[in-house]
Parts: structure tokens; C-alpha cells; sequence
């Protein structure tokens, strides 16, 4: 809301021939990086800024850049980006962002207010609420007018392409913390504004003058700098100016909306020389126009009126829109640079768009602030055409304009080709596009909001879609079938284990491991001692990665309450749905065998038959209900395999035998597939009210009931035990390992520690009692404070943490909503232990957060369907 751009107009006059001159503003919100909220610390920019370039506005928390004058797109772009990266290292030196977009999602007004200056705070005194709350940032493009009637009367011809215009900006969809609906929100507190919106009838300069005297004869506003129409001719400079547009965090958009003004500018320009008609616009269809680009963006329809209003999808009114000003655009050189910014911007989606996925993946709205930061500093990469072929397609893997292939990735080969086995996919996705992909993700969503296929993340109040990736993974059948292999081995010597730890401790009496070790470990339940079952670990979880080498390793041990087989098996069926054109390679093996599987793992644990029954062993899954974070899962399973899920109030134990109690009748229970940890077990109210665990316990001591997992089994998976769990396959089995392991350096021992110290900064930290990737240090990634702080934490209780070396992880490409980037990954396979162990047929694929190597979903990750091939 300054009153002058720097821009300046061009000739008296100016030959058909000759392309006409333009300049934009750019506004940019201010934020914390820490609470990412809206700050008023443009003044401490604005004073490291040169003044020729960078302008204060209304409010406090916004600065304002003005470009030069420019006749090349490429030539005002470099400006644009130079600009950005200007005041971008500035607020990186005051610990700030800075963010292109029309409003930012956290706002607190209090702390808040305007530029002092007199015009300013004479604004908020007029204006109120709506000056307070002008926390909104546009995108201006100036197109040099010499001649003000022409000005005029060409701002009265270009009002029925602005809803286009505004569609390609959206960038405004949060609010105050909240979702609006809107794809521009922005541009509807804009339209608050007395002097917001159409001219009205116009016909000259003089009118268009005498207009603005009498707006501000009748107080409404002070200076005729606060004209602020969707297109105005300037008071002082020769150039006509667009204002309807949200401030784009991508540059590029920035750019294409330059182009088609100055097209447009050009067209009308011709037809007020040729005195063509004006074609009149009745004034609700042009605000009814304006209000649908709002809501829309993008990603719905648009109003054509440019005959009977009619809606279109925006697609079609962008591509029409373009393709109507070719001559124009071709004139002056743009057709090709603009055609392909608008196939850009297609693919892409609008940057609203952007910002509720980026909402969608955690529910926080400071990953949009992130991601908004994130765009905004990157001015968005120049691609030609949407994906247009492989090298678009793998813009995420680009470095520069060199395709950087991460070490291990498990899609792209060196010589950035694409490895066997994934041609087929990646050929559709080069078909569809980002936006088709986009579609497919809707699919997604709308199949998972069906089926409620949610997650819930620790500390947050409502659960979330499962964060789900589209593209698939394959593991081939050679490798699968060496991993089941090994998979087993392990799991039966850590089942062996569990049994002696809490018997005998001969692996403790014969020095296979300190008693320390298990002594000091958080999963050692005393109580665990009194379950005597022929097997302790029935569902194995065991974590797997795949390193830059191509060779495989185990992460880490999961023997209490694994999850991810459910969301392993809705995973293919999702997939199934969205990609029903995705080629399947030979050999997929399906998962539909799960459940079953399952079931009859868990029926063979029943103990012996009682006398006088006749019906098969009774199973239910035992759960908390919806307040569990893998909630579906459980719902998912139970139904499947046709049992029961049920909750501890559900249970009674009556002489050392447990009952189901539902609806009036009691049934004997055999196996309970626990799906809630120990603690929760031991303490949780039965149906009598007393506490279940102690009965509990008691009916499995007595031989009765079988608990799938058995409690106690933490000391299994514990992070120092897994250490010695090479030795367990040797000590009881009498096998040599058969999977890789991660060498891992146990801090309660004097000479490891004393190593870890040394190479903290080259090895991967961990808490023995830590989960989900809650205080794990990546020395590689990690700064001289935290590795600090980790150390003296090592030195207070050395006993508490353990080292490992840092592992390469495989990368694997997701979508991100406009094009493929890597991400690590790991694996998550199952294995089913009874008299003869079986690999589970489904595994999940973890996805690692961007720029993370922790692979969970309590930590911002994702998942993917993973297409195990038979050898």
C-alpha cells in the first residue's frame, strides 16, 4: 500500500513492435523462526535495505521490493530473484524469514502494528479493523502507459481476465490459525477496502480524475494513493497497475503473471487504437467471477465471461487464456517462456494448494510457515512444461542443472537412468503429470477418509490421515527370500533369549552378556518371570535398511508391540485403487493372505484344550481404543480375521481363567493379541474394576490364556542388548548370523564409551530407553552445541546410551506435490513365530522426513506400498 513503485513508464509513445515496459512489487510478511508467527521487525530489515529498492508498508511486519523497469521476462526474473535473496540474507542475519505469500497462518494481532508515520496512523484511525488487520501481502505488475486516457480505457477492457489472474496467485488459504476454505483469503479482506474492486464505468482520464477528487471530497479517502482498484492507471507515473494478485512464494508465477498483464495490456492496448467495442461485464458476474477464483484457485472451476457466464475448470481458462494472446506474447517473444511458466503453474497446482498439503502431512501450521520460507528463498525452479519428460519429472534430484543422484538410491542409477524394474512406472507418471498424479493423490485421500485409515501422533489431540506416498517400492525376490532367511534365524534365537533372560540366564552365566546389560535395561518387566509359554515373541516387527552398497542390515528389534502389518496391508489395497493403470511387475506377490496368516499364528498359541470344549481357540485383540495411535490397525486386523477387538474393561478373569464379557453373554478367551503396551496391561481397569494385570498374569502363569506378545519383552529389543544379538544367534542356534548388523558401541562399557567420546561427531547417538527417534543424535548432521550437550549427557549416565555407525540409507522418491524428490527409507518386515516361523507376506516401507534420516511417523514420516517380488 506504498504509494509508488520505482517503476518508471517508457516513451511518449510507444510502436506496435516494441514491448511494452514493466515493473513489479513484491510484498513479503516477516516471521519469527521460531514460533514462525508474524513479527513487527520490518524496520530492522528495512534499515539494512537500500531505499531505492525496499519500502516499508502499512504494517510493521512487511517489507515491499520495486524492481527497475524491464522489456525482458528473464532479464525482470533475475531482478526478482536477486531481490529475494537480498533481503533474505539480511533477515537470516536477525534470525528471521521472510515469506511470499498472501497471508502467513499464525498471527498475533497484539503484538502488532503499523509503520509510524502520519499517514499511516492516520489510516488506522480512519479505517480501524480494517487497518489492524491488513496482514495480507500482493504481488503489483506495472505495464508502461504513456498516454493516460489509453490507460484508462484498456484498465476498462482487462477486468474480465483477472479472476484467471488471481487463480494462478492463490497463495491464502489459512487465516488466524485456521483454514478459510479459500484458495485466496487475501483477496476478500482485500476487497473490505472502500476503493477495493472494479473502477465502474470509466471513460477518460479526466473521469477517472475527477472520480478520485470526489472520493476524496467526500472523506472516504486522503490521497489518491489509496485507489485501490483491481487495475489502475498511476497519479504520477505513466504506467497501468494490476492489484488483484496474492504475493506468490514460487518466483516463476510472479513472472507468468507479469507476462500475460503485459499481454493482455498489449491486446486491449490494439483494440481501444481500433476502437473495437467495450465488452460490457455486468458488475455481480464480475465480483461473482472474482469470489470463484478466490475459493478455487487452481484446483476448481473458474467463471468464463467472455460470453454467457459459464463455469470451466481452471485448467481450461488458464490454457485459454494464454493461448488467446499469442500473437501478443509471440510479439514479444514470451510465447514459449510464458506457455511453459503456465504449464508450470498447472502442474504444480497453486501454491494454496501447496501449503495444505504441507498442512496435511503433520496437521501443524508451521510446516505451511516452513514451507512457505522454504519456497520463497528458493524462488521456485524453472521447469518447461510440467513434468514434460524424465528430467522435469526428477527435478527433485537436481542440483542445479546436473542430475545428483543420492548414494543407494533404489529408482535412479548412476548414470541417472532409470534402474530396471521401475521404466513402467515412472513412464505413466511422466504421462500424467504432477497434476495428474495431484488427482490421484484425491483419490487417496477420499479412499482413506472411506475406510478411516488414520493415524495418531503422541501430544496431538485428533488423529490424521496416514501419511501415505503414492509411488511404490520393490524389493526383489532375491533379496527377499535371503532377508526371510534371516529374519527367522534372528527371531528365533531372540525368542530363545527372551525365555533364558527370564529362567536361568544362562547366556548371563556362560558370558555371552554382562548382567548389566540386561539388569539396566528399561524393558526388563520382573513380573514377566511368572509367564511360562512355549513362545514369547509370536509377532516380530524387525527394521531393515538398505545401504548405498546394495546390502541389507537390521536397524533395530521390535518384540513388544510391532506395528504396520495393517497399515502394510491397506497399503496395497490404497494402491490398488488409485493405480489401477499401474503396470504390476511379474511375480508381485499379494498380501491378502495377511489376516490369515495371522489368525492362524495366533490359534496355534492357544494353550491345550480345556475338557468339554468343542469350538476352536477363542482370539481377541486387545487395544485401547481410539486413543491409540495405530487405532485403524487394530480395527483393520480384528476384522479380518474375524475376532473381537476389544478393551481391558471387556475382560473379566475369573479362578485363573479369562472371559470376554459383551451384550449380556461371557465366553472363554484363549489368546489375546496385545496391542497396548505393558504398562497400560498391568494397570488398566478389568471389567470388575480392579486392575487387570495382576489376574491376568496369574491365568497365563496357570497355563490358561496365551498373551501374544508376552509383556517383558522390551528387554529384547532393548538398543545395548541388540548388540549381542549376533552372539544369541550363535550361542543358541549354533548358526553364524546370517543378516548384517550395525556395529554398535555400548557407553556403559569404559573402553566404548571412551571411543564414542572421541568420534561423537562421526556416530549415531542413542538413548537406550528412547523411542520413535525421541533424542537420537546424528553426529554427521549434528552442531558443536548438540554434540556438547549429548556428551556431557554420555559422562552423567554412560549406562543410558549406545553408539552406532552412521548407516547410508537408501533413498527412494516421493511426490511432494509438484515433482520426485528422494527420501530415505527403510523396511519394516514381520515374521510369525510358532513350530515353523513364516516371513509375513507384506512389509512397510517407512519414509524418512525431508533432510531426515529417522524413518517414523511419529516424526513427520510417511509410508509407501511395497511390492515384494517372488524369486
Amino acid at each position: 500500500m506504498t504509494t509508488e513503485p520505482r517503476q518508471a513508464g517508457g516513451a511518449a509513445t510507444v510502436r506496435a513492435s516494441e514491448p511494452l515496459t514493466l515493473g513489479v512489487e513484491e510484498e513479503f510478511h516477516v516471521v519469527d523462526l521460531d514460533s514462525r508467527e508474524l513479527v513487527p521487525r520490518a524496520p530492522e530489515l528495512l534499515a539494512h535495505l537500500p531505499t531505492s529498492s525496499f519500502s516499508p508498508e502499512l504494517h510493521r511486519s512487511v517489507v515491499e521490493t520495486n524492481t527497475k523497469v524491464h522489456t525482458n521476462l528473464e532479464r525482470l526474473r533475475d531482478e526478482l530473484v536477486a531481490l529475494r535473496r537480498q533481503v533474505c540474507e539480511v533477515a537470516d542475519a536477525a534470525g528471521l524469514g521472510v515469506v511470499a505469500a498472501g497471508t502467513v497462518p499464525l498471527v498475533d494481532t497484539e503484538e502488532l502494528a503499523v509503520t509510524p508515520n502520519a499517514r499511516f496512523e492516520r489510516m488506522l484511525d480512519d479505517y480501524q479493523l480494517l487497518a489492524r488487520e491488513q496482514l495480507i501481502c500482493g504481488a503489483q505488475v506495472h505495464v508502461g502507459m504513456p498516454d493516460r486516457d489509453v490507460a484508462v480505457a484498456v484498465a476498462q477492457r482487462v477486468s474480465q481476465y483477472l479472476p484467471v489472474l488471481l487463480a494462478i496467485s492463490a497463495s491464502s488459504p489459512f487465516w488466524m490459525g485456521e483454514d478459510t476454505g479459500y484458495a485466496s483469503i487475501r483477496s476478500l479482506l482485500w476487497q473490505r477496502w472502500p476503493t477495493a474492486g472494479a473502477s465502474g464505468l470509466v471513460e477518460s482520464a479526466e473521469d477517472h480524475d475527477a472520480l478520485v477528487a470526489e472520493l476524496i471530497a467526500s472523506g472516504t479517502i486522503t490521497d489518491p494513493a489509496m485507489i485501490y482498484f483491481d487495475v489502475r492507471p498511476s497519479a504520477h507515473v505513466p504506467t497501468l497497475e494490476l492489484r488483484v494478485t496474492d504475493a506468490c512464494p514460487a518466483i516463476d508465477d510472479v513472472v507468468l503473471l507479469a507476462g500475460l498483464f503485459r499481454a493482455l495490456v498489449r491486446r486491449e492496448w490494439d483494440a481501444v487504437a481500433n476502437n473495437y467495442p467495450l465488452p460490457r461485464i455486468r458488475g455481480p458476474l464480475q465480483r461473482a467471477a472474482m469470489w470463484r477464483a478466490a475459493r478455487s484457485g487452481l484446483e476448481g472451476d473458474l467463471v468464463d465471461l467472455s460470453g454467457f457466464a459459464r463455469p470451466v475448470p481452471a485448467a481450461e481458462a488458464v490454457r485459454g487464456l494464454v493461448d488467446s494472446l499469442r500473437p501478443q506474447l509471440e510479439a514479444a517473444d514470451d510465447w514459449e517462456y510464458v506457455s511453459a511458466l503456465a504449464n508450470q503453474a498447472l502442474a504444480r497446482g497453486s501454491a494454496a494448494d501447496r501449503a495444505r498439503r504441507a498442512f496435511a502431512r503433520r496437521g501443524r501450521l508451521s510446516d505451511v510457515v516452513d514451507a512457505l520460507l522454504a519456497e520463497t528463498r528458493a524462488g521456485g525452479a524453472v521447469t518447461v512444461g510440467g513434468f514434460g519428460g524424465q528430467e522435469a519429472l526428477l527435478a527433485g534430484y537436481l542440483k542445479g542443472d546436473v542430475l545428483a543422484r543420492p548414494d543407494g538410491d533404489e529408482v535412479i542409477a548412476e548414470d541417472g537412468g532409470v534402474i530396471p524394474g521401475y521404466e513402467p512406472m515412472l513412464q505413466l507418471l511422466e504421462r500424467l503429470g504432477a497434476g495428474g498424479i495431484r488427482d490421484r493423490e484425491k483419490e487417496r485421500d477420499a479412499e482413506q477418509r472411506s475406510h478411516r485409515m488414520t493415524f495418531r501422533v503422541a501430544g496431538e489431540t485428533t488423529a490424521r490421515l496416514f501419511p501415505f506416498d503414492v509411488i511404490p517400492r520393490i524389493v526383489h525376490g532375491d533379496d527377499w527370500e535371503a532377508l526371510g532367511r534371516g529374519l527367522v534365524q534372528r527371531v528365533r534365537a531372540l525368542d530363545a533369549f527372551l525365555k533364558d533372560v527370564y529362567a536361568d540366564r544362562e547366556v548371563v552365566n556362560d558370558g555371552i552378556i554382562p548382567a548389566w546389560v540386561i539388569d539396566g535395561a528399561p524393558g526388563l518387566l520382573p513380573l514377566a518371570a511368572l509367564i511360562r509359554q512355549p513362545v514369547r515373541a509370536h509377532i516380530a516387527g524387525m527394521d531393515l535398511v538398505h545401504d548405498a552398497a546394495g546390502h541389507w542390515s537390521v536397524l533395530e528389534d521390535n518384540l513388544r508391540v510391532p506395528s504396520g502389518l495393517g497399515y502394510a496391508l491397506q497399503n496395497r489395497r490404497l494402491t490398488d485403487h488409485i493405480w489401477p493403470d499401474l503396470p504390476r511387475p511379474p511375480g508381485l506377490r499379494s498380501v491378502e493372505a495377511l489376516p490369515a496368516l495371522l489368525r492362524s499364528t495366533l490359534e496355534a498359541a492357544a494353550p491345550p484344550r480345556m475338557s468339554g470344549r468343542g469350538t476352536g481357540p477363542q482370539v481377541v485383540v486387545l487395544s485401547q481404543g481410539p486413543v491409540d495411535s495405530a487405532w485403524f490397525e487394530h480395527q483393520l486386523l480384528a476384522e479380518e480375521m474375524g475376532v473381537p477387538v476389544v478393551r481391558t474393561t471387556d475382560l473379566v478373569v475369573d479362578d485363573r481363567v479369562v472371559y470376554l464379557h459383551r451384550h449380556g453373554t461371557r465366553r472363554r478367551v484363549d489368546v489375546i493379541y496385545l496391542r497396548l503396551d505393558e504398562d497400560t496391561l498391568v494397570h488398566a481397569p478389568a471389567g470388575d474394576g480392579r486392575p487387570l494385570g495382576p489376574p491376568l498374569l496369574s491365568a497365563v502363569g496357570a497355563g490358561t490364556v496365551t498373551l501374544a506378545n508376552a509383556p517383558g519383552n522390551g528387554v529384547g529389543d532393548d538398543k545395548a542388548v541388540y548388540a549381542y544379538v549376533p552372539d544369541f544367534i550363535e550361542y543358541y542356534l549354533g548358526e553364524k548370523p546370517l543378516l548384517a548388523h550395525v556395529p554398535t558401541y555400548l557407553c556403559g562399557d569404559g573402553e566404548q564409551r571412551d571411543e564414542v567420546l572421541r568420534r561423537l561427531d562421526q556416530l549415531v547417538v542413542k538413548p537406550v530407553d528412547g523411542y520413535g527417534g525421541e533424542g537420537v543424535l546424528i553426529g554427521p548432521r549434528a552442531n558443536d552445541e548438540e554434540i556438547d550437550a549429548v556428551r556431557r549427557q554420555i559422562r552423567a549416565a554412560p549406562h543410558r546410551w549406545i553408539a552406532q555407525e552412521t548407516m547410508h540409507l537408501s533413498t527412494h522418491p516421493v511426490f511432494d506435490g509438484s515433482r520426485l524428490t528422494p527420501r530415505h527409507v527403510d523396511l519394516r518386515a514381520f515374521v510369525f513365530m510358532g513350530e515353523n516361523p513364516t516371513v509375513a507376506p507384506a512389509a512397510l516401507t517407512r519414509v524418512a522426513p525431508e533432510g531426515s534420516l529417522v524413518v517414523n511417523s511419529s516424526r513427520g514420516g510417511g509410508a509407501k506400498d511395497t511390492w515384494i517380488l517372488g524369486s
